[in-house]
């Protein structure tokens, strides 16, 4: 059985199932970030000062169709991230790279939930307005700050993938450190009963 390096332990997920969750979560990581980046568009055209049927469109879609597969998406991160970080190695609070996603994740998933999609159904309306009659009712500048910000976390998270900086925490130093003790107070229990069974001899 194959055992983890770091902490002694005999590895979670089987390296088949391992894969298939990691293609979930990057299919998942790569249609957040396209869902931002139409969420951006949608946003920029529908905030800005072209023709008021366009601009209507453009905020109805935001209204309608991209809040819940934005927290799909989310969502969909979120679990297979927790699957992976329990199944192997890396654990999920061990690291301070897997710690940081974690909370990245978690906080911007609750920004969708209690922040984003309360307000769409009043985007959309404002949508329907402008489109009809020309004439914009509400605010819709800050429809830009969500996909920017999304889009700026989920590019840190992919960076902390790729060089996962800063080490072990508290917590994932001491289970290394248990880890070590235990495994070294094996070798050493294997090596006297070798030893006492050759002087048996």
């Amino acid at each position: 059985m194959t055992r983890n390096s770091m902490s002694n332990r005999p590895a979670r997920l089987r390296p088949g199932v391992r894969k298939a969750v990691l293609v979930l979560h990057l299919l998942g990581v790569g249609a957040w970030l396209g869902i931002d980046v139409v969420v951006g568009i949608m946003a920029a055209v529908g905030s800005g000062s072209g023709d008021a049927a366009d601009r209507g469109l453009a905020l109805q879609v935001i209204g309608t169709y991209l809040a819940g597969p934005m927290l799909a998406a989310g969502l969909i991160v979120l679990a297979t991230g927790l699957v992976l970080g329990w199944g192997s190695k890396w654990g999920l609070v061990r690291f301070w790279w897997v710690a940081v996603k974690l909370v990245v994740n978690i906080v911007l998933v609750a920004l969708i939930l209690f922040v984003l999609m309360p307000g769409m159904e009043q985007v959309r309306i404002t949508g329907e307005i402008l489109a009809a009659s020309g004439e914009l009712t509400g605010d819709v500048s800050n429809l830009r700050f969500p996909p920017a910000v999304s889009l700026t976390a989920l590019t840190i998270a992919v960076v902390l993938s790729v060089y996962k900086p800063w080490g072990r925490t508290r917590f994932g130093e001491s289970a290394y450190l248990t880890g070590s003790l235990r495994q070294r107070g094996r070798s050493r229990t294997g090596s006297g009963a070798s030893t006492s069974s050759s002087g048996s001899r």
